[in-house]
């Protein structure tokens, strides 16, 4: 079989079924991403064994699948099975996931002898320390949690949220609304009559820094925000 090819793995009942699929097609799929099936299949076929080229009895796909159309069959074998990620797309998957859970920690967690997030860089260093794994399939907030778990032997962790009392003038309330919405839970709100915007929202202690620098930038500097207990 071609190494341009990659097989996606189907166990029923215990027995086995494998289609020969093109890596990228497969991949888009797999993450939900609309591709068409019969750009996603490279064989025809559905084999017990792949690399060995044993084909399953059609009246074992009809008995299993309830069909034998191919493409149908190969759809059910695309949702459910296990696909074999080449090389790059393992590395770049991993990559992405690796980000993605040390930016959660750096937004979501602090230093508790300092109070300050720790730098993205010390984060990715104790996690290469520790030799964490990451599963490019996994939740990542599931990930996370374990990956603080295992980080904490070497790192001070510690998961704190704070409360902003923010005011907005009215020209700026809008994007600014829609804006802190997006990082945070607003607990409280209050539209003046001139369209002036007083609000409480909590936040990750470790955003505290961006979420100020955003409004900033959004209201020229004319956003009042405090701290509040």
């Amino acid at each position: 079989m071609s190494s341009k090819f990659s097989t996606v793995r189907l166990t029923i009942d215990g027995e086995h079924f494998e289609i020969l699929v093109h890596p990228d097609p497969a991949l888009d799929f797999k993450f939900g991403k609309k591709v068409d099936i019969s750009q996603v299949v490279a064989v025809d076929e559905v084999y017990s064994d792949a690399s060995k080229g044993l084909r399953v009895p059609s009246e074992k796909l009809q008995k299993l699948f309830k069909t034998n159309d191919f493409l149908q069959i190969a759809e059910s074998i695309l949702r459910k099975g296990d696909l074999n990620l080449t090389t790059e797309q393992r590395r770049k998957l991993v990559e992405e996931k690796k980000r993605q859970i040390i930016s959660t920690i750096a937004r979501n967690y602090v230093d508790p002898r300092t109070g300050l997030p720790h730098p993205p860089l010390r984060i990715e260093q104790a996690m290469a320390e520790v030799r964490i794994s990451i599963d490019p399939f996994k939740d990542v907030g599931e990930q996370t949690r374990v990956v603080v778990d295992q980080l904490r032997a070497i790192l001070p962790l510690k998961s704190e949220k704070i409360k902003l009392l923010v005011k907005v003038p009215a020209q700026f309330a809008p994007q600014s609304y829609g804006a802190l919405k997006g990082v945070g839970e607003i607990q409280k709100e209050e539209w003046g009559s001139n369209g002036d915007l007083t609000l409480v929202i909590e936040i990750p202690a470790g955003v505290h820094t961006t979420v100020l620098d955003r409004l900033g930038s959004l209201t020229k500097g004319t956003a009042q925000a405090s701290v509040v207990r």
